[in-house]
């Protein structure tokens, strides 16, 4: 959308123009941002739906893949348990409000001071609440990971954290995902990652496994993205009067 580098008066600028520009020219904007504001700025001026591609708080198209995986797998979601392991990132905290939504058991683990953001909690135990589903946390992978039918991980270090990689490979310690941690798993355990994949989040042994669903998993995000936009489009297309000629 623009340069990260300008300055915050010619951002605020941007977001205020742009969205009226683009909602002239397509039915629909999907947009990747760091600051999960700056999509609450350009949904309030568009016109258009406006879907989160990627923000720094939520990753939604991803866990609708996650989810479609997961039920094509298992034939349901109610009731199943996901187990994270990992950084308590953009991926977990919409991973922990589609679980809790649809009445799943979200157990994340997360070392001390990597924990997701306390209002995204609050919403996913209300969530769960509703749906009968819950939410467990723990700085414990094998606390997490028993009994689990699915176990998630993904990047320890996100974009912009460069700079706190070995603070942050130190501090993951103990968090890669190795068959020995998946003995604990229920029997029929199976694996995602949202990809690209780095050795010390999960091992061979289980990333190119039969357990492994990480490439449907990756093929999912085409066919639910499709569906996000079809359902959008659908229902925002305008209606005009077909001309004579």
């Amino acid at each position: 959308m623009h340069n990260h580098q300008s300055n915050c008066k010619s951002k605020s600028a941007i977001l205020l123009y742009i969205p009226s520009v683009l909602s002239r020219l397509v039915d629909v904007l999907v947009a990747r941002v760091y600051r999960h504001s700056d999509l609450d700025e350009l949904a309030l001026h568009s016109s258009i739906p406006i879907i989160n591609g990627l923000s720094e708080v939520y990753h939604p198209l991803q866990i609708l893949a996650d989810l479609q995986t997961i039920q094509e797998r298992f034939g349901q979601l109610r009731d199943l348990t996901v187990s994270w392991v990992g950084d308590g990132n953009n991926v977990l905290h919409s991973l922990m409000i589609g679980c809790t939504k649809l009445g799943m058991h979200m157990r994340a683990a997360t070392p001390k001071g990597y924990e997701p953001i306390p209002k995204v909690i609050e919403k996913a135990k209300a969530f769960g609440k509703e749906s009968g589903g819950s939410l467990y946390l723990t700085d414990d992978p094998r606390d997490a990971v028993c009994g689990a039918q699915c176990i998630v991980t993904d990047t320890w270090i996100s974009m912009g954290q460069e700079e706190e990689s070995k603070q942050r490979i130190k501090a993951f310690e103990g968090y890669q995902v190795t068959p020995q941690l998946c003995e604990i798993a229920s029997r029929d355990w199976c694996f995602l990652h949202c990809l690209p994949r780095h050795q010390e989040e999960v091992n061979d042994e289980v990333f190119y496994s039969d357990r492994s669903l990480v490439f449907p998993e990756a093929e999912n995000r085409k066919w639910t993205v499709m569906a996000v936009l079809l359902s959008l489009i659908k229902e925002h297309l305008p209606v005009t009067t077909r001309p004579t000629f």
